[in-house]
């Protein structure tokens, strides 16, 4: 079973999410298991207070080190071992099919760490954070859109989710490719139909096509993508 804790201050939120669909159906046959965790449940004083103002002044409040901390202790003691911890940060390294990849494939377990307000006490990201990571160049209210998109991503990876590799070998982002544009009933459809190598049967014709798509459609939509490509083939 592949186990994921995430450290958050909406646990309700998050946990709704990734109960629903593939990866609620993963947690149902066993194969992954998430848990969120109150942060504020850590802490130690009587107002439940996970914040406070930065030292050298500035706007809004930074979450203090002692209740990740604590939330952080209790987790890693319940596995009986240190977890290999992810803050969701605006300044971390740029989340991609192949850390998913990294992720899924090296550990058993992650710790995903929430932030909010201007983000968490340094000391703590010291102590106990093994990477940081980020969904983009943007900066979103909280860490827990982006810790639920890493948990999903990594989630799909782990054997028993999906049906079968090909669930998601076959994707975007893969290979280095963009996936070839997909169609499904009707033929015609306000009058735009399907490509006829999709409807002939040839299962090597369509292949062809569908890597020809995808070539094409990363050249012209993602040309950084493009240029890192190496072909090998003839064909391609």
């Amino acid at each position: 079973m592949y186990w994921i804790d995430i450290m958050t201050l909406f646990p309700d939120t998050v946990g709704d999410v990734l109960s629903e669909s593939i990866i609620g159906r993963g947690q149902e046959r066993g194969h992954v298991r998430i848990e969120c965790h109150q942060i504020r449940d850590y802490t130690t004083n009587k107002q439940n207070q996970v914040d406070d103002y930065p030292y050298g002044g500035g706007r809004g409040c930074v979450m203090q080190a002692q209740p990740l901390h604590d939330c952080w202790k209790h987790i890693c003691d319940t596995h009986g071992e240190r977890v290999h911890t992810i803050y969701m940060s605006p300044c971390g390294k740029t989340f991609t099919q192949e850390d998913a990849k990294r992720l899924a494939r090296s550990y058993d377990k992650l710790i995903l760490v929430c932030g909010h307000y201007e983000g968490v006490d340094q000391r703590f990201i010291d102590e106990c954070v093994d990477e940081e990571i980020s969904l983009g160049d943007f900066v979103l209210t909280g860490g827990e859109i982006p810790a639920m998109a890493v948990a999903d991503a990594v989630c799909r990876l782990v054997p028993g989710v999906l049906p079968d590799e090909e669930c998601f070998t076959e994707e975007s982002h893969w290979d280095g490719l963009l996936e070839y544009p997909q169609y499904s009933r009707p033929e015609e459809w306000n009058g735009r139909h399907v490509p006829p190598v999709l409807l002939s049967g040839n299962h090597a014709e369509i292949k062809k096509w569908r890597r020809k798509q995808s070539i094409i459609r990363t050249r012209l939509r993602r040309p950084d993508m493009y240029e890192k490509l190496t072909f090998e083939t003839k064909q391609d």
